[in-house]
């Protein structure tokens, strides 16, 4: 599939990091978002489309393969943004032919479960997580019905390269560069899966390859889960500091949550943090193997990164 074409919606940190994966085993692919907008690779065409526009992603797509989802939207607008954006996906893969490789989270699982298998039903009772339910259910419907290909790879909250709005993000490795206490949600000693951006890049890529992936939900590789502390103490050993962190106070967050809707979508979600979240990836591994990157070297790539952004900022 070296020479077929391979189309990334999406030009966030995921997107590019499906597109760094895609260029170093020598394929041809080009990206969208809705601008047109953005810095992509040399040899990468940026195409202005809008996934909500049926008309418009279609002819984005033409002579794809393989089709990547990457899209995102504003945190607290998941209902109302995502499922619209996905339906225009989906119809350019079912009139394209390509395959669809459908970039996803944990939210749909709800707060019953530690260590998440690919088997458990969706029991979230909040909207992003219903939102993100929904969305899977009908992506396994449509190709279960033949209407398209689809193969949706799931991670664990990302850290890596031109990743900030995450919880592992600007708060734990801009914070230490700066000499900063870490910003955590929940409890700190427990395990908690972290996914590494370009191994979620490298799993899709992977699903985009094989006819065995189709219809089907993957977890993503990671390292080996840790604590939320000892991962930040990690980031701050390798920078030769003393770890530290500050827990965001859970009163604090739910009186903000009155007046401000992005604490409203956090006090949510606070559950992944209060509890064990232990992301199973078996099934991926016996099917296609699993080399995820040590949080060693991750965190090193990561830092390096943050540096040179830092430096620009």
């Amino acid at each position: 599939m070296k020479n077929s074409l391979h189309v990334i919606v999406g030009t966030g940190p995921l997107g590019i990091a499906v597109m760094e994966e895609l260029l170093a085993d020598g394929k041809r692919c080009v990206m969208i978002n809705r601008s047109g907008e953005g810095e992509v690779g040399v040899d990468v065409q940026l195409i202005a489309a809008d996934a909500t526009d049926h008309e418009s992603i279609l002819e984005a797509c033409e002579g794809a393969e393989v089709i990547y989802n990457c899209t995102n939207a504003p945190y607290t607008k998941w209902p109302d943004m995502l499922p619209p954006i996905v339906d225009g996906i989906m119809y350019a893969a079912q009139e394209t032919g390509a395959r669809l490789v459908h970039a996803d989270n944990l939210y749909m699982y709800g707060m019953t479960y530690q260590r998440l298998t690919e088997d458990l039903p969706y029991e979230s009772t909040e909207p992003k997580g219903k939102t993100r339910a929904t969305i899977a259910t009908k992506l396994m419907d449509k190709h279960h019905k033949g209407h398209i290909q689809v193969a949706i790879g799931r991670g664990s909250n990302v850290f890596g390269p031109r990743v900030i709005d995450s919880t592992v993000g600007r708060g734990v490795f801009e914070a230490a560069l700066k000499d900063q206490p870490a910003q955590v949600l929940g409890d700190a000693t427990l395990l908690h899966t972290y996914t590494y951006i370009k191994d979620f890049a490298k799993g899709l890529v992977m699903l985009g390859e094989r006819d065995s992936a189709l219809g089907h939900v993957w977890h993503i590789p990671s390292a080996p889960t840790i604590s939320t502390k000892e991962f930040i103490t990690k980031v701050y050993r390798q920078l030769g500091k003393e770890p530290q962190y500050r827990v965001a106070p859970t009163l604090g967050i739910q009186f903000l949550s009155l007046f401000n809707a992005s604490m409203r979508e956090t006090k949510r979600i606070l559950y992944m943090f209060e509890q064990p979240l232990i992301v199973d990836h078996t099934k991926y591994d016996k099917a296609f193997g699993a080399e995820p990157t040590n949080h060693e070297l991750a965190i090193q790539e990561t830092i390096a990164w943050y540096k040179e952004y830092l430096t620009k900022k």
